[in-house]
């Protein structure tokens, strides 16, 4: 896809009413993650808004893309980006985390149409990805056209359950699988290098039979680009690494593992909103 500067500015705009969107939702909710979202509104917009092969008006539409979250925890930035492609309506935000609504704090597939899995617990979106991708194999063949994309978390990289996808999926080699690693270095507890250190995150990827690469999670020229290499290669599963800031677009927030898990208060979403602008 050719990015030219009118279509940069406006996923610019969309991923700035991402980051409102979510701290919005999280003022109303009294309960959630923040850093993680706000990091991820390039993603988020660049799937939704680019890259993803889909129809919000006809969320079943058997042509479509997949997209697992499996850090499910990063919902309000899916959410946000679901709500601005059209799949629901924008109002439905102020529910997030309610009782009785279709936005829970961790998307549950059977509430929300569009949402492919229902994830919470950690570490296990690859492997139903991957079980995906080999149901499509069976019923299409290896030449599917479409692609099944894997929204990961750094910190469940820590999780056994996610080495052994990335090893079987390095066997069953599958070219139209996509893997992208929200690299932020943080967790609930802390840095990832300081509780289990990742590092050298690519080249164990690679030394499992994946093809990887390394970009800026927040340049939507290289988020792009890597997909456009990603669907290139044939023969093997593709994983890109993205380097995203925590927090990212509200300076005091930012690469602070406090605000994993942290929700604004009254005063500081609405200061926070003032600096997105």
């Amino acid at each position: 896809m050719l990015l030219t500067d009118e279509k940069i500015n406006f996923l610019t705009n969309k991923a700035r009413e991402n980051r409102k969107l979510v701290i919005e939702m999280l003022m109303n909710s009294g309960s959630g993650h923040t850093g993680g979202p706000l990091g991820l509104a390039e993603i988020m917009t660049s799937l939704y808004f680019g890259i993803l092969n889909h129809e919000p008006e006809n969320p079943s539409w058997p042509e479509r893309d997949r997209l697992v979250v499996s850090n499910g925890h990063i919902c309000p930035s899916l959410y946000a980006s679901m709500a601005q492609a059209g799949y629901f309506p924008i109002e439905e935000l102020s529910t997030l985390r309610r009782y009785d609504s279709r936005l829970q704090g961790h998307p549950e597939r059977l509430k929300l149409p569009g949402l492919e899995t229902t994830s919470g617990p950690l570490g296990e979106g690859l492997g139903q990805t991957l079980g995906m991708v080999l149901a499509d194999r069976l019923d299409r063949g290896c030449g599917s056209q479409r692609f099944f994309y894997c929204l990961l978390s750094d910190g469940e990289l820590q999780e056994g359950s996610t080495w052994e996808a990335i090893m079987s999926a390095g066997k069953e080699a599958p070219h139209n699988m996509i893997a992208i690693v929200d690299r932020n270095h943080i967790q609930i507890d802390g840095m990832t290098e300081e509780i289990m250190p990742l590092e050298p995150l690519t080249e164990k990827w690679r030394a499992f039979g994946w093809q990887a690469q390394e970009i800026d999670g927040h340049s939507f020229e290289e988020i792009f680009e890597a997909i456009g290499q990603a669907k290139a290669v044939f023969g093997r599963p593709s994983v890109i690494i993205a380097h995203t800031i925590s927090g990212k677009g509200v300076l005091s927030w930012e690469r602070k593992y406090e605000w994993h898990g942290k929700i604004p208060n009254v005063q500081e979403g609405k200061k926070a909103i003032e600096d997105l602008k």
